[in-house]
Parts: C-alpha cells; sequence; structure tokens
C-alpha cells in the first residue's frame, strides 16, 4: 500500500484520533489543537536540533500536513515550547557528517531553517523520506509550487569568535553575538545596526547585516530601518528595545 493511500485510510479512524488527542493532551493548555478531520500522526521521535547556543535534545511529530516540535519535560508524558511547522512551505536538504554531529539534514521554511540531527542514518533516511512524501503529497493535492524562499539557518554562537562580516571585533560577555536575519551569520553590533522588513519571517523590520541591507536596499524590495539612537545601552550588553532580543530568544528553540 502506497502511503498516499495508507494515509488516506487511517485519516478518519479511531486509532489515528486517539494517538494525536495524547500527543495533543502532552503540550497542555499551552499547546494548539491537533487534532482536525483528516490529519494523520506519521510518526514521531527524538532528534537533536542545532540551536543557537548548543544542541539541544527535541520532541518531533511528523503528521500529514504539519511537522510539531517541542521541549522534552517528561519523556512521553510532557512537552512545552510547542512549534508547529506547515509542511507545505518545507524543503529539506542533507547535512554532511561534521565530528560528533552525524546524521542530520536541513529543515527549511520562509520564517525559520534549522539543522536537525538523528541517532542512526537509518532514522535520518526514515524521516527525510516520510517528510519528503508528505510534502509532495500536499503539493500535488493543492496544485501549488514548492517554496522557493527560505529563511537561513542561523550558524551557531560556538562558530564564531570574531564579527563574521568586519573580521575585526571579538565577542565577549559585553560585545555580544547578533545573527543577520537574511544570511544567518553572526555579527557585531556595529555591523548589524540597521533593520530591513523581510515579509515571510516577520511583520516587522528584523535585524540584518550591513552587507545584506545594501543588497536588500539595492534591490528595491522592502523597507529598511537605519541605525537607532537606542541601539545599545551604555554597558553594551544588551539592548534596550526588548523586540529584538525577543527574536534572538526564539531562535534558540
Amino acid at each position: 500500500m502506497s502511503e498516499a493511500k495508507m494515509v488516506d485510510r487511517l485519516a478518519n479512524s479511531e486509532a489515528n484520533s486517539k494517538r494525536i488527542q495524547v500527543v495533543e493532551g502532552c503540550f497542555g493548555a499551552a499547546g494548539q489543537p491537533l487534532v482536525i478531520p483528516g490529519r494523520v500522526l506519521i510518526g514521531e521521535g527524538v532528534l537533536t536540533k542545532l540551536c543557537r547556543k548548543k544542541p539541544k535534545a527535541r520532541q518531533f511529530f511528523l503528521f500529514n500536513d504539519i511537522l510539531v516540535y517541542g521541549n522534552i519535560v517528561i519523556q512521553k508524558k510532557k512537552y512545552n515550547k510547542q512549534h508547529i511547522i506547515p509542511l507545505e512551505s518545507v524543503t529539506i536538504d542533507t547535512v554532511a557528517d561534521e565530528g560528533d554531529l552525524r546524521n542530520g539534514w536541513l529543515i527549511k521554511t520562509p520564517t525559520k531553517s534549522f539543522a536537525v540531527y538523528a541517532a542512526t542514518a537509518t532514522e535520518k533516511s526514515e524521516w527525510m523520506s516520510h517528510i519528503g512524501k508528505c510534502v509532495g503529497d500536499l503539493l500535488e493535492k493543492s496544485g501549488k509550487a514548492p517554496t522557493g524562499e527560505h529563511a537561513a539557518v542561523w550558524i551557531p554562537d560556538s562558530e564564531a569568535t570574531l564579527c563574521m562580516r568586519c573580521q575585526k571585533i571579538k565577542f565577549t560577555p559585553l560585545s555580544r553575538r547578533h545573527h543577520c536575519r537574511k544570511c544567518g551569520y553572526v555579527v557585531c553590533g556595529p555591523c548589524s545596526d540597521k533593520k530591513f522588513l523581510l515579509p515571510s519571517q516577520s511583520s516587522k523590520p528584523v535585524r540584518v547585516c550591513e552587507f545584506c541591507y545594501l543588497q536588500l536596499a539595492s534591490a528595491g524590495g522592502g523597507m529598511g530601518l537605519g541605525p537607532r539612537s537606542d541601539s545599545y545601552s551604555r554597558s553594551g550588553s544588551k539592548f534596550n528595545n526588548v523586540s529584538d532580543d525577543e527574536d534572538e530568544e526564539d531562535s534558540s528553540d
């Protein structure tokens, strides 16, 4: 039986509904409702997500239309910080093994992109295969074209001791790391003191590096904001405008 036919057969089954209800219950009242007609839970498992600070274990659930993940509070019983990614917007690419990070691939969407790693090569192959089939089935049913634009994958903090643009400023507790939302580079404050509207990522202008700002502005699309006088506190250790730091924190999930 093909995966598409299997999904159709399970869509309205009582067993499938109960499995999704269990997942929904594990996220508690803070999570979004997951039980809707036609939704099927394809599989689940723990993957290592490459976060801003360090790799972290996250619980992932693959449905036929969405990918859901969250923090593990109690394995198989309680999760929080639920994230829901519509599969129609997803593309995946394999990642070469490097050191301890093995069996990985990229999950790319217009709003957020990141790398995940499975415990074994077989598990990686199964995840990529099922995600690919689900995305393909969704696009075939909707008649839509695959998403062409994706958010940059953020380079982890640990991979940059110097600003990746000016190559001069060394990062310290007072000279903080920031990420350009367009290229994903780790940059210093002076090299990323402008914002630009990237509609696929946010309804508000977001931090971009000087290089990407000039490219975006010359392309004539979107809306840019120049340097702000309130960019730094006197110590230089934090932003006075919390909205940008909230974005930084969100991306550590």
